[in-house]
């Protein structure tokens, strides 16, 4: 099955893209576009660093409870942004766990906290843990663990397999992270708006009902993942049992608020009638 839906991205109006499909037992079900292109992640960098944290916590060296970032908060407020902290300073905007704050600086707390506690930088640690295990040979961390790294469509496409079907963490641990921690917390959803409730899990937004929201209308409750303001993004619905990958080099805008939910409903159509 080759996923004639993904040829869309040829109208999208970027200078370049690309885009692939696959199931959780690795099958690429479709690609398009120059998928061994490297691109700017921006926020698609957080699920990655968000894996990383997680076997981090495997090993022992974190505890997912464990005080990090400002006062009274701990590493799964930070990696669930409701630490309390700012959305790009490091500064407190509210007690932890009580609004969805979307925060680079969180991240950014959180990659010093594991540095901390491994004693290796972690960017090396991301490599070690998850790049490198998953033959993730084209993506690096170039800088904050919020926002800088850099891949392929091909090395994000293993990435997603790996979390339909975890190998380098306990299935139950990933189950977590597709959960809802802090249910019933608002918050504003980058280039969304104001969500009530906005849910995310541990390094992963949740779909659940938003509306609006980047994925296709025919997206299942159950899909999770992450987009960047680079032009990035990469979903996984359970329900389809599929995971896309799209990354452009045109910064987040007007125009994927109306290419991307296209997109996703056309693949998950085709996908459904190919089932």
């Amino acid at each position: 099955m080759s996923l004639k839906s993904l040829a869309l991205i040829e109208n999208w109006p970027v200078p370049t893209a690309a885009a692939g499909v696959v199931r959780a037992d690795g099958t690429v079900l479709g690609t398009h576009g120059p998928v061994a292109h490297r691109f700017p992640l921006a926020s698609v960098t957080k699920p990655l660093a968000a894996y990383a944290v997680l076997v981090a916590y495997e090993e022992g060296a974190v505890e997912l409870d464990e005080p990090a970032g400002p006062s009274g908060s701990t590493v799964r407020h930070l990696l669930a942004h409701t630490s309390g902290l700012a959305f790009d300073e490091h500064r407190v905007t509210a007690p932890p766990g009580e609004r969805r704050l979307y925060s680079n600086a969180g991240f950014e707390q959180l990659g010093d906290h594991i540095a901390k506690m491994t004693d290796i930088p972690f960017a090396e640690y991301l490599r070690q843990a998850v790049l490198e295990p998953l033959g993730m040979t084209a993506t690096a961390l170039e800088g904050s663990p919020a926002k800088d790294g850099v891949s392929t469509v091909e090395d994000l496409l293993r990435f997603a397999a790996e979390v339909q079907a975890p190998r380098l963490l306990d299935p139950r641990t990933v189950a977590e992270a597709m959960t809802v921690q802090y249910p019933g917390t608002k918050g504003v959803l980058p280039g969304y708006g104001h969500q009530n409730p906005n849910d995310w899990g541990l390094g992963f937004e949740i779909r659940d009902s938003k509306s609006p929201h980047w994925t296709g209308s025919s997206s299942s409750a159950r899909t999770f993942g992450h987009f960047g303001q680079s032009g990035t993004f990469l979903w996984i619905d359970p329900a389809a049992g599929a995971a896309c990958v799209a990354l452009t080099d045109r910064p987040f805008g007007p125009w994927a608020t109306q290419v991307w939910p296209a997109l996703t409903d056309a693949v998950l159509a085709e996908i459904h009638a190919g089932a």
